[in-house]
Formats: C-alpha cells, structure tokens, sequence
C-alpha cells in the first residue's frame, strides 16, 4: 500500500466511529472518482474549517458574521431554561420535534461543566433540562453534574419517559423524545 494511501486511511480512521476498514473502502472509493469529486470534497472541508463558528454560549455550530447561533439569539426562545445535551447531533434530533422552545448547551467532547456554571451564574436561569444519553456513562454525567449545581440553587430535571436504557438520543423517534421532554422530573 502506497506512503498516500495510507496516510487518508489513517486520517478518516479518526473520525469518529470510523474504523480502519470503513476508512480503507472511502480511500479507494475516492481513488476511482474522477478528480472533480475530490476537489469537491476538499472544497467542502475547507468551507466547513473557514465558514462554520462555535457558539459562545451553547457551543452549536453555525455560519453567520455573530458571535451567537440562531438558536441563542432567537427572542422567542425561553432563555431560562437549558437543555443540556452531549453532542451536537442532538440538538438537532431534539429540534426535529419543534417541541422545545428553550436555549441549550452542548458539553462536547471537553464536558466543559465549568462554562455551563459561569453561564448559570451570569444569566437568569431557572431550570436545566439534562437531555443525556440514558447510558451508564450518561447516568454518571447526569449524576456529577447534579453535584457540581446543586449550590445553584437550580431546578434540575431529566427527560422523562419513553427513552431506552442504553439507548442513544440521536437514534429516537421524534414522538418519544416529545414524550420524554413532557414528562421530564
């Protein structure tokens, strides 16, 4: 296997869930595209690096000349309340079921509980909403946030019913996150 070749294959590997298979079958994939394929798919990468920023506040990704996301500086949306939520992607799944009007944060990769506490401080917040992932990892989240808030003097609820155990938020149906954002405690 040739020095590039390899180096794509390493690279795509780090993508999440990629392993180095899957990352195998795009690299020749790619190899067998005409070249305007590939210059379209730099082009894209290049355009998500230069165009796409992180919302100082919630930390969703938008495109725009402000420093905040649609989301965030939408005056309809209840500025009291956060929903908390691991990744990105669910975010979007939540914002699917055009059931939440409220504001969000995203912890990320970094769980960066210290920005979401500055913001609790600095805003007028009445309630988080945790939106995590009803794995253990989430459940131990879920639990070490409480802790770290519970000084805040802050209602904190869970989404409620109708979420598998061990299950992923971005995989459920919209009627049951619905569900699990009305009955949350």
């Amino acid at each position: 296997m040739t020095k590039s070749i390899q180096k794509l294959i390493e690279q795509f590997s780090k993508l999440p869930t990629v392993g180095p298979r899957t990352a195998a079958r795009f690299v020749f994939y790619l190899i067998h595209q005409p070249k305007e394929k590939a210059e379209e798919l730099i082009k894209a990468i290049e355009d998500l690096k230069n165009k796409i920023k992180i919302c100082s506040l919630c930390s969703n990704s938008f495109e725009g000349e402000q420093e905040i996301c649609s989301i965030c500086s939408d005056p309809k949306r209840d500025k009291k309340t956060i929903c908390l939520i691991e990744k990105e992607v669910d975010l979007e799944t939540i914002e699917k079921t055009n059931k939440y009007k409220g504001s969000y944060f995203i912890l990320g990769e970094s769980k960066n509980l210290q920005k979401l506490i500055e913001r609790i401080k600095n805003e007028e917040i009445k309630e988080i909403i945790l939106a995590l992932n009803p794995t253990t990892e989430g459940r131990r989240l879920g639990l070490e946030i409480q802790r770290k808030l519970k000084d805040l003097e802050i209602k904190i609820t869970r989404l409620g019913l109708g979420l598998p155990v061990g299950g992923e938020l971005e995989y459920a149906d919209e009627e049951t996150l619905t569900s699990a954002l009305e009955s949350r405690r």
